[in-house]
């Protein structure tokens, strides 16, 4: 496919790392370093301009393009570009806003694209499935929340009843899989003969109830999280505050701006909202914020966001989750002892490269430094594979952990026949993405 990238940040370099060998690529962007830097490492063409210009899209052949991707930071650029592509060519065109009055007007049928992206929205989801699954690493949620896709660790301590079992004797969760299993960097086929060690990583799709079930097994010292404090009042504060407050949890925000404060208490009278910066230990006694299930930072400033992630840690606070804007911070935040960092430039690319795929493809999530995808894909009429009971389905390393038939969610168990119209929910290594497409 011939795809033009506008926009070679953080998104963009993401959008080329994840589509390069699979699709013929040229990259926009008005830093000329960059677009260098970006040619060095991939095969992709670069056009040096402003991808919001007529004659920028028409030297990057946009009358020939299949997919434009507008992935920039700035909402009104993005929509400028993917109008003028309508325009000159029938790509297909994908829009990254960080406005959610634009997401609304896209929704209403007022703007003129196919397909818009938010990162407060894919990052509030995000954080949302963490905190009702706290002892996962990363969570993925498909099929409108019937099917979470959970990474856990398997704890050091060798009273874990899995530790030293073989999976296939192991009592798990019902209504779940544990797809594939990390060791020590490597991939391990999850088969029913293999041993659980200490220290492993298992990639398990399931039920909400599973994944839960999932962490109190693997995580006992976890306890249930209802009530959250939110650092930061901005576009991605007030999106996870208003997710969070949509499945029933608790919500406080501190903000230490008072306009936006006070803006964020009329826009969200359900959450509890203080004018305060968060860094005044009086404050946080008064409040009790140590006694909150988990707090989420998201002031828009890595350095501070890590701070007072590490002080709601220092006061008791035993869930913390911070929101980096550069990526190399998440590896600080870690170090740091924050336990999960999430970065919504990742969120973004994940739901802009799902275009590229198969048409059948309804989403897209990429796992483990982003060394698998989870597809959700409806298998074709004439798939060699439709018809075949799963206990018969090809050994190849993919698994298919949940269906979803008629809306309704299936965990499907070896005599389960794959049927032409599911939508098949599966974990492969990245690099086999395009295989199992084919092959469904």
């Amino acid at each position: 496919m011939r795809i033009i990238v506008v926009g070679a940040g953080h998104v963009g370099m993401t959008i080329v790392e994840a589509l390069h060998e699979e699709h013929e690529l040229i990259v926009v962007d008005l830093d000329a370093e960059r677009l260098r830097d970006l040619s060095y490492a991939y095969d992709v063409r670069t056009v040096t301009g402003n991808g919001a210009n007529r004659l920028t899209l028409e030297e990057a052949g946009i009358e020939r393009a299949e997919l434009l991707l507008a992935s920039t930071a700035r909402a009104e650029a993005n929509l400028v570009a993917a109008m003028l592509a309508r325009r000159l060519s029938a790509a297909k065109t994908i829009v990254r806003t960080t406005d959610v009055d634009y997401l609304e007007s896209w929704r209403e049928g007022y703007l003129d694209v196919d397909y818009m992206v938010s990162a407060e929205i894919e990052t509030a989801r995000e954080i949302a499935g963490m905190i009702a699954v706290p002892g996962a690493r990363a969570t993925e949620q498909f099929a409108d929340g019937q099917v979470l896709i959970a990474e856990f660790d398997v704890p050091r301590d060798t009273s874990c009843p899995l530790v030293g079992g073989r999976l296939g004797q192991a009592d798990l969760p019902p209504d779940s899989t544990v797809s594939c299993i990390v060791r020590d960097d490597a991939v391990v086929p999850a088969r029913a003969q293999q041993q659980v060690l200490a220290g492993d990583r298992l990639i398990v799709i399931g039920s909400p109830s599973a994944a839960r079930e999932w962490s109190q097994r693997l995580a006992p010292t976890e306890r249930p999280i209802d009530n959250v404090v939110i650092f930061g009042a901005g576009h991605i504060g007030g999106a996870v505050a208003r997710e969070l407050l949509d499945r029933g949890f608790t919500v406080r925000i501190v903000e230490p701006d008072a306009e936006r404060a006070q803006q964020m208490a009329s826009e969200q009278p359900r959450a509890s909202v203080f004018h305060a910066t968060g860094l005044d230990r009086a404050f946080l006694r008064r409040e009790r914020i140590g006694g909150a299930g988990a707090v989420v930072t998201a002031t828009g400033d890595d350095a501070k966001n890590l701070y007072l992630a590490i002080l709601a840690r220092s006061i008791g606070v035993p869930f913390t989750l911070g929101v980096v804007d550069d990526p190399i911070s998440v590896a600080v935040f870690e170090q740091g002892g924050v336990d999960v960092a999430v970065n919504p430039r990742l969120e973004t690319a994940e739901q802009m490269i799902r275009f590229a795929h198969d048409p059948r493809t309804r989403q897209l999530a990429m796992l483990d430094d982003d060394r698998f995808e989870v597809l959700d894909i409806v298998v074709r009429p004439d798939s060699e594979l439709a018809g075949v009971r799963f206990r018969d389905l090809p050994q190849t390393g993919s698994v298919i952990g949940a269906l979803v038939r008629d809306g309704t969610a299936v965990f499907p168990r070896g005599d389960e026949v794959l049927r032409p119209g599911d939508r098949a929910i599966v974990l492969t290594e990245a690099e086999r993405s395009a295989v199992v497409e084919r092959a469904l």
